[in-house]
């Protein structure tokens, strides 16, 4: 497979596990294609909340790249658990692949049947694999550490796109409003290097479950070198966003931690240690970009647990 390691992100998924990231970090390694992991930071082994003893000395965060893909993996507690509702599209190109000849194809079929195989070993099939109206194979699964995967593989004439492909579906109060959002998120970010866009755009021409005629069966946004999914609910769902899986953005110093903390955070319950909720409940980690210099500090733990917005000065 050939990697995407020149993907620039802006935007890097977080995925809360509960307690036990390294294991996820492996299952991902064997799982996808082109995938490595790594511990990239430590709980301390004091000076932690009560709730956090079992954790000290324990992996603070993995990181797991996915040719070129950076997805972070939290190492805590049962408090939250992923949702449908962010999921990770997996864009089996046949040009990622070898080429868009018959060998190429095959060869992005196989990735993808394997990788479809290892995804969904223990874990839960919420569209079966086979062929669809828009894809010639596509599955939906979610694994065994909750985290959902669409697998897809895609058509080499189109527009290309990375491997992965972060997809927010939009429900419950935020229904119909995935188009705002990509929208709002394309202004948020329009500083990113290389500018940011909106894609291709696909309504459901007719209602359908709880989505209007013109919300988005499909659309798209691009961050920089990064591109994401925005769909509105086209069938009813009891999930919605959550901490499970959070957005985070690395900042470059305080100004811009507070433009985009003044923008995004829509909640203030939600307000914790750099975590905002935005206006339509996706949850946001806005941090340094020098976290990692920042936590070395003496007792810069214990400074964050008592932060809202993160203040540089203050670690």
């Amino acid at each position: 497979m050939s990697s995407m390691t020149g993907i620039r992100q802006r935007i890097v998924p977080n995925i809360w596990c509960n307690g036990n990231a390294e294991e996820a970090g492996r299952f991902y390694a064997d799982a996808l294609p082109d995938t490595t992991y790594e511990v990239e930071a430590r709980y301390p082994e004091e000076g932690l909340e009560d709730f956090q003893h079992d954790l000290a000395g324990a992996a603070l965060t993995v990181a797991v790249v996915v040719s070129g893909t950076r997805l972070t993996l939290i190492n805590a507690g049962p408090e939250f658990r992923p949702t449908p509702a962010i999921s990770f599209m997996l864009n089996f190109d046949p040009l990622l692949f070898g080429g868009a000849n018959a060998e190429g194809q095959e060869a992005a079929r196989r990735a993808l049947d394997a990788t479809w195989a290892a995804l969904a070993d223990g874990g839960l099939v919420r569209m079966e694999l086979g062929e669809y109206p828009f894809a010639a194979r596509y599955g939906w699964v979610e694994d065994r550490f909750g985290v959902n995967w669409q697998l897809m593989l895609t058509d080499p004439a189109g527009d290309p796109r990375p491997f992965v492909v972060p997809a927010l579906m939009f429900g419950g109060a935020a229904q119909d409003k995935a188009a705002e959002a990509a929208d709002f998120y394309v202004d948020m970010f329009e500083d990113t290097p290389g500018g940011t866009e909106v894609g291709n755009r696909s309504p459901y021409g007719v209602p359908t479950g709880p989505a209007s005629a013109d919300a988005l069966a499909y659309g798209e946004l691009r961050i920089g070198d990064q591109w994401l999914m925005a769909s509105d609910y086209g069938a009813d769902h009891d999930f919605g966003f959550g901490e499970g899986v959070s957005l985070e953005v690395q900042c470059d110093d305080q100004a811009e931690i507070d433009r985009l903390w003044d923008a995004l955070s829509a909640v203030p319950e939600a307000e914790q240690c750099g975590w905002a909720k935005d206006p339509y409940g996706v949850s946001w980690q806005i941090v340094p970009a020098n976290m990692a210099e920042l936590m070395a500090r003496p007792q810069a733990f214990e400074h964050m647990m008592g932060m809202k917005k993160l203040v540089i000065d203050d670690f």
